[in-house]
C-alpha cells in the first residue's frame, strides 16, 4: 500500500486547485463575478450557436420545401423563431443596463465594481 503522506510532502505549499476559480489569493466576490461573468458569455454563445444552427436547418428546410406550401411555412417560422431568440438575447443585455441606469446604478453589468461599492 502506498503512503499518501509522502504525495503531499512533494508539494510543499499544498493543492490550490485548477483554473482561475483555484486560486486561494481571490476574495469570495471576485470569484463570484468570475462565476457570473463567465456563465452569461457562455449563455450569449450558446444563444449565437443556437440561432446559426436554427437559420441553417430553416434553409435547407426552405430549399428542400419544393412547391408544399405547409413545408415552406415551417421552415419560415423556425428561422423567424431562431431571429426571435437572438434578438431577446441580445435586448435583454439592453434591458438590464437600461434598467440599471433608471435606478440610479449606471455600470449594473460591471460586477466587480458592483460589488465593491456593496461591501
Amino acid at each position: 500500500m502506498k503512503n499518501l503522506s509522502a504525495d503531499f510532502e512533494l508539494f510543499p505549499g499544498g493543492f490550490k486547485g485548477i483554473g482561475p476559480l483555484g486560486n486561494p489569493t481571490d476574495t469570495g466576490i471576485n470569484t463570484f463575478t468570475k462565476f457570473i461573468s463567465s456563465t452569461i458569455g457562455l449563455l450569449t454563445i450558446v444563444a449565437i450557436i443556437w440561432f446559426v444552427f436554427t437559420l441553417i436547418s430553416g434553409a435547407i428546410a426552405m430549399m428542400s420545401a419544393g412547391s408544399d406550401k405547409a413545408s415552406l411555412e415551417s421552415a419560415r417560422k423556425k428561422i423567424t423563431t431562431g431571429l426571435i431568440g437572438l434578438v431577446v438575447t441580445i435586448a435583454a443585455i439592453f434591458l438590464i443596463d437600461l434598467i440599471g441606469y433608471l435606478i440610479g446604478i449606471p455600470n449594473i453589468l460591471d460586477l466587480p465594481a458592483l460589488f465593491t461599492k456593496i461591501q
